[in-house]
């Protein structure tokens, strides 16, 4: 078993020459928000990864091996809901609304400018189409936010320079 304990966030300063070359390893959200898994790269290689606790792994991230080889992520897809608000009796103002009640819930969501995402629950799916949203079953990669008190930053990269508490602007 080949250990690996570093993370490079979206292999952030790598060459891309060196991305190209590295292996990957396909993991769905429940793999992925564990700081402790094994798993299988493409190489066949079994992987134990020991990351410190609390790290989300996201697709993009890169592993680096105790041999110094790199392992490229990818978000697995895997059964989600794909909601969208209904064009002929809703605006896009509906899917505020629901990411509202289920961030209420603690629900772990991904946002989208046009649609959410969230792990399968019929409940959910349920309150979600009685507030006349659309809701699919789809086999997707999930990106779920990693919520206002998460360290590591936004999961897509964030913008760049960080807000003091007396530094604020529109973007």
């Amino acid at each position: 078993m080949l250990q690996t304990s570093k993370l490079i966030p979206q292999g952030a300063g790598l060459a891309p020459a060196l991305l190209k070359r590295a292996t990957t390893v396909e993991l769905d959200w429940d793999v992925r928000q564990k700081s402790r898994f094994d798993a299988f790269d493409s190489g066949g290689r079994t992987l134990g990864v020991f990351l410190p606790r609390g790290t989300a792994v996201r697709g993009g991230d890169v592993l680096v091996a105790a041999d110094g080889s790199l392992v490229r992520v990818i978000a697995a897809p895997q059964a989600v809901l794909r909601i969208t608000h209904c064009p002929n009796h809703g605006t896009p103002y509906d899917l505020i609304r629901a990411a509202y009640h289920l961030g209420n819930r603690h629900v772990p969501i991904e946002l989208k400018p046009d649609h959410l995402k969230i792990e399968p629950d019929h409940v959910l799916a349920d309150m979600l189409r009685a507030m006349h949203l659309i809701v699919h079953a789809v086999d997707e990669a999930f990106e779920p936010e990693n919520g206002a008190y998460a360290t590591g930053g936004h999961p897509h990269g964030g913008h760049g320079h960080g807000h003091g508490h007396s530094h604020s602007h529109d973007h």
